[in-house]
């Protein structure tokens, strides 16, 4: 048996195990802080050491690649289902609740999406393939006369940006309160309604309201 071998292997092993722990911990980090957690907190959160982490991943854009690439993926496959659904309205509402529901559940992929300043190659490619999907479903509800025709899809993005603010009001408060948001919105996108949706969920009690503003992370 060759020595080297022998000596290289327990030093790949230990090199699996570290990048399959620094990436859980990124995962969690992440999720709960948002992209202003650093590499040190993603070490830390791991219990490695900090040039453990860096020996893999040079800097935070890199490990951003590694975790958001396929998520920011996950979300152009929905848009592209949403623009193949048969009732335009359907897919479009289909889309901004899957979309928003990923992106409240995990703070560091809401800002790999909403917030592009980090993440390289992969990340980037994967977001620009978004607006023009977006552009399509937006496109499509007005054409079929269910959208009100001055909306544009730079008006849908925004709205994911104003319900992924309500997802950070209510918290851990209402972790759901983004949902009453996404319903008044998609009530103003129509055209006409004889009368409005029902809202999902109840609103924040003022106890509440205040609760999750003296919460809210300060970004």
């Amino acid at each position: 048996m060759d020595t080297d071998d022998t000596l290289q292997r327990p030093l790949r092993r230990d090199a699996e195990r570290n990048l399959r722990r620094t990436l859980e911990a990124a995962v969690e980090v992440f999720a709960e802080r948002g992209l202003a957690a650093t590499l040190d907190d993603v070490a830390h959160h791991a219990g490695l050491g900090v040039a453990t982490v860096y020996r893999r991943f040079a800097d935070k854009d890199a490990l951003v690649e590694a975790l958001f690439e396929d998520r920011i993926r996950a979300l152009v496959g929905l848009a592209e289902t949403a623009c193949a659904a048969e009732d335009p309205w359907d897919g479009l509402v289909t889309y901004l609740e899957a979309a928003s529901s990923r992106m409240a559940a995990d703070r560091g992929l809401r800002d790999a999406v909403l917030s592009p300043a980090h993440g390289q190659v992969g990340v980037a490619l994967a977001r620009a393939e978004l607006g023009p999907l977006v552009d399509r479903l937006t496109a499509r509800c007005r054409e079929a006369g269910v959208l009100r025709p001055d909306v544009a899809g730079t008006d849908v993005a925004t709205l994911l940006h104003a319900v992924q603010a309500a997802a950070q009001i209510g918290g851990t408060v209402s972790p759901e309160h983004w949902r009453r948001t996404l319903g008044v919105l998609l009530d103003g996108l129509a055209p006409a309604r004889d009368r409005p949706h029902r809202l999902p969920g109840a609103p924040l009690s003022e106890e509440e309201f205040h609760e999750a503003m003296t919460l809210r992370p300060r970004r």
